[in-house]
């Protein structure tokens, strides 16, 4: 299978892995917000975190539409998961991603979680998938987790020199070896945890 990736959510993570990624593979990175998908395809960062030479000779593609994403097989969902001020987290970009890709979700598709979420989000989210696709997941598709671990602002601390944690539930080794082959374009070091939850 060969490997279509789409990073959902194009901020301060989103972003930079879009554009690492799209270094080897032709990359989709899609966001709601128009305004963030025009300058983009500009090469304008309104986070001035890159600059105009970060996008050259990248194999990418801004959109805000979902259906130009249906023919991508591993998504990867970096979108805000602020908290609210009674401390608990706000998810309703994470929720409505899921939502969009459970409207597109094909089978051996690859999903995986980068927001900051609380443990047991993302077999919820798996559930939810199988609910509304009669897909499996572990069989037809495959989630995993990788906390963002981008501290904004930072030039030491990049995306490309810090560990990577890697969290997957399916034992499919083909399935492993193509996420880890996508990771490893954006981390020195992946630390695979025996568990999602861990």
């Amino acid at each position: 299978m060969k490997i279509n990736p789409c990073v959902i959510g194009l901020g301060y993570v989103g972003l930079p892995l879009a554009l690492e990624i799209s270094k080897k593979y032709k990359t989709i990175g899609f966001d709601i917000n128009k305004k963030r998908i025009i300058t983009l395809k500009k090469k304008i960062d309104f986070n001035n975190d890159l600059k105009k030479i970060n996008f050259s000779r990248k194999k990418i593609f801004f959109t805000n539409r979902l259906n130009e994403i249906r023919n991508c097989n591993f998504y990867i969902i970096s979108v805000p998961t602020p908290v609210y001020k009674n401390k608990t987290p706000n998810i309703k970009l994470l929720e409505l991603s899921i939502r969009n890709l459970s409207k597109i979700i094909k089978k051996n598709d690859i999903i995986v979680i980068e927001s900051t979420v609380y443990p047991g989000a993302t077999e919820k989210f798996a559930r939810y998938i199988e609910n509304k696709t009669k897909l499996i997941e572990n069989k037809d598709f495959f989630m995993g987790y990788s906390p963002e671990r981008i501290n904004p602002g930072d030039k030491k601390n990049t995306l490309k020199n810090i560990n990577k944690i890697l969290a997957l539930k399916t034992k499919n080794k083909e399935i492993k070896r193509k996420i880890s082959k996508v990771y490893n374009l954006v981390s020195e070091k992946l630390i695979h945890t025996s568990g999602i939850k861990e």
